[in-house]
């Protein structure tokens, strides 16, 4: 049996009593962790994929140790600007012994579909009409003022325009 767990935005393909470096987890050495975020499940030839994640399922694990990786180095350089950066990074992480993988069963709905009752239909029906003819009358007003609107007094005309016609 093997799961594909999701730990601190990585994935972990992890079975019972491997021991897997992770991410660095805020607890204590011999603490216990639950995973619940499986993305997929196998067990004797059965896979099981979750969308995202299968439902009712489970990782647990405990700390064995914290720790920090190897250095590593981080060289930056800009050619012909007389700029090097040399920076050294050590990535922390935990050390996890997968103690168990768990699956709940998915219990059976029995969820009836809520009925109405006829009266409460036609006050829901009465309440959408009503709501409709609000909005009519809104737009009729809108394009009432639209019409008034548009019919602007004609502009001036300036000399030049005058003495052109004259002519």
């Amino acid at each position: 049996m093997y799961a594909i767990v999701e730990i601190s935005g990585k994935q972990f393909k992890v079975s019972e009593t491997d021991t897997v470096k992770v991410p660095a987890q805020n607890a204590d050495v011999d603490a216990k962790l639950e995973f619940p975020n499986v993305m997929m499940l196998e067990k004797d030839g059965d896979v099981k994929v979750g969308n995202p994640f299968v439902k009712g399922a489970a990782v647990k694990a405990h700390v064995l140790e914290h720790g920090r990786d190897k250095k590593i180095i981080v060289f930056k350089k800009k050619r012909r600007k007389d700029y090097k950066v040399k920076r050294g990074h050590r990535q922390g992480y935990s050390l996890v012994k997968v103690d168990s993988i768990t699956v709940e069963k998915p219990k059976a709905a029995k969820s009836a579909p809520d009925k109405k009752p006829a009266a409460a239909k036609k006050a829901d029906t009465a309440t959408k009409t009503n709501t409709a003819t609000k909005t009519d009358t809104t737009k009729k007003t809108s394009t009432a003022k639209k019409t008034n609107t548009s019919a602007k007094p004609a502009a001036k005309k300036s000399e030049t325009t005058k003495k052109a016609e004259k002519e």
